[in-house]
This record gives C-alpha cells, sequence and structure tokens, in this order.
C-alpha cells in the first residue's frame, strides 16, 4: 500500500477537528509538520501548579492533563484536544523558564558539561476518551564559556523556554553533544509518539 494512501485511510480514521490548545509557535510548527489541519484555542490564567511529592515524567503528564481538564466543559462531540507540557529535569529538580536573564544564565550553567532529561507530557482528550504520556529524550551539554552563555542570552529568546534554551537556536548549534531520543520532544512535542498514539486511539 502506498505511503499516499496510508495517509489518506488515516486522514479519513481521523474524524475530529484537532484541537491545540497552546500557543508555543514550537508546537504550533511541529504539529503542522503532520500535515494534520488543526485549530488553536487556549484560556488564560490556567493553574500549572502540581503537587511537590511528583518527580520526573509525572510532571508534564500532570500538567498536561490539568490543562484538558480546563477545556473539557467547552469541548464539542467532534473535537479532539491536545495539550503539552514541557520540563527539563537536571540532578532531580526542575528548571522552568527563567524569571529574568540572570536566572537564564544560570540554568545554563547548571546544564553546561551535563546530562539532562527533557520530558515532554502529552494529553489527548474528547468528550469520551482521555489518555496522557510522557517523552523524554537525554540531552548532553558541551561546557560552555560564560562568553557564549551571555551571547545566547542577549540575543536569543530563552526566556519563554524551559531550562532556558531552544534546542533549534545557536545554543543547541554550538552547544549540544548528543541527544538520545526525540529531537522534536525536546523542542515541545514528540510528533512520533504523538502520531502513534493517535492512530492507536483513533
Amino acid at each position: 500500500m502506498g505511503e499516499s494512501l496510508i495517509y489518506l485511510l488515516f486522514m479519513l480514521k481521523l474524524n475530529y477537528q484537532i484541537i491545540l490548545a497552546s500557543n508555543s509557535p514550537r508546537r504550533k510548527e511541529l504539529l503542522s509538520g503532520l500535515g494534520l489541519n488543526y485549530e488553536v484555542r487556549t484560556l488564560p490564567g490556567i493553574d500549572e501548579s502540581y503537587p511537590e511529592t511528583l518527580q520526573g515524567e509525572e510532571i508534564p503528564v500532570y500538567i498536561s492533563s490539568k490543562k484538558a481538564s480546563a477545556y473539557l466543559d467547552a469541548l464539542k462531540d467532534n473535537e479532539l484536544l491536545i495539550t503539552a507540557d514541557t520540563i527539563v529535569w537536571l540532578d532531580g529538580r526542575v528548571l522552568g523558564k527563567p524569571a529574568d536573564e540572570k536566572e537564564a544564565c544560570q540554568m545554563l550553567r547548571d546544564l553546561s558539561g551535563k546530562t539532562h532529561q527533557v520530558i515532554t507530557g502529552v494529553t489527548l482528550a474528547t468528550t469520551t476518551f482521555q489518555k496522557s504520556f510522557a517523552s523524554v529524550s537525554q540531552v548532553t551539554f558541551a561546557s560552555l564559556t560564560e562568553e557564549e552563555i551571555s551571547y545566547y542570552v542577549n540575543h536569543y529568546h530563552p526566556m519563554d523556554k524551559a531550562g532556558s534554551y531552544g534546542v533549534q537556536e545557536w545554543i543547541g548549534f554550538i552547544g549540544v553533544e548528543r541527544i538520545e531520543g526525540s529531537y522534536f520532544n525536546v523542542m515541545g512535542l514528540p510528533v512520533q509518539r504523538l502520531y502513534r498514539e493517535l492512530k492507536e486511539a483513533f
């Protein structure tokens, strides 16, 4: 069976209007790469806190599920919601989005010369179905100089990114020595795993 026919059958079977609950330009780009039609829908002020007892993969899965819950009351029968949350996990702690340039620089110092995990939790939800999963990538950074860290923070956009870096930006080109797992997961959405989950569920 040709690839085009397989794709057509998948699209016909996936009889839902896809709703991406994210304003992230990376997630929009990656979901568009699957060739799926979708609508972006976001709600302000969703609480993204989580119990302190959660560890590693549990955290983004919990948050993505919590995000999904905020949309369910307004979801229509023919809509499929996708929510996601990405964290950087280093030495048993979460590196979130930096509050300022000083914190961004410190996060990059912490990542320098070490291996960390990038974990994305994804939730798929309809009015009758919900499933959450996590994708984990191991990222190894080379040792970064203060000049390299300052250059990246001053010339790029680390403030809206977990761990203060975007792997698709300059810091990824010069700093990332090795990735084990999905590169796209490090960008913010594990599209291969998402595609597989959609095929299995729908």
